[in-house]
């Protein structure tokens, strides 16, 4: 997968992984992780999927239908390339904490839904419920920031919350936090992002 790995300071903290939204690439947010923890690892990276020429990390039907064996078939994909990018790089694979905007924060979304261990803990910025009707692996110990608009109309209030209660549901550790806009990304929610990422 094409990415960006940047070696931070402190090689105990996170690696913080950055997931972009439609149409964004691996520099998308490169900033948020500046904000978040500056001393920090940063692999980004970029989806395989080409939405009429725009990158993205699952197929989509429509608007908010995702093609769900795509989506099953790049999580997996996205998985492993962590286990491969763990071993090139040489950072803890089980310290690792998402940061997905959209798009990008579905499919962070979807790794904690597929995989035990895939990340220690996701900050998912305007995320959807990824599947449903599946059984969730046991996310004790995982920790998870959902930042979410009230006048969202991509994801929609009920959705933010179904999700936090199928985490909650699933043992993880759940914050929902709450914006007055869209489905754009707000200074004001990173910002509660990256004070949760210090509590």
């Amino acid at each position: 997968m094409k990415h960006i790995f940047n070696q931070g300071k402190d090689k105990t903290k996170p690696t913080l992984l950055l997931l972009h939204g439609t149409g964004g690439n691996e520099l998308d947010l490169l900033p948020l992780a500046e904000v978040i923890d500056e001393e920090a690892s940063v692999l980004s990276v970029r989806g395989n999927e080409l939405e009429h020429g725009m990158p993205r990390f699952f197929r989509r039907l429509a608007e908010g239908v995702f093609d769900e064996e795509n989506l099953v078939l790049r999580t997996k994909e996205l998985h492993e390339f962590l286990d491969s990018a763990a071993e090139q790089y040489a950072f803890d694979r089980g310290n690792i904490v998402a940061v997905g905007y959209s798009n990008g924060a579905n499919i962070a979304a979807s790794l904690l839904f597929h995989y035990k261990s895939a990340v220690k803990g996701a900050i998912l910025h305007h995320p959807m419920v990824p599947r449903r009707g599946v059984e969730l692996p046991d996310l004790t110990g995982t920790s998870v920031f959902i930042a979410a608009g009230k006048n969202d109309p991509i994801c929609s209030p009920m959705e933010s919350e179904e999700l936090q209660s199928l985490l909650k549901n699933a043992n993880a550790n759940v914050q929902l936090h709450w914006e007055n806009k869209g489905h754009s990304l707000t200074a004001g929610e990173v910002q509660a992002a990256a004070s949760w990422y210090r509590n």
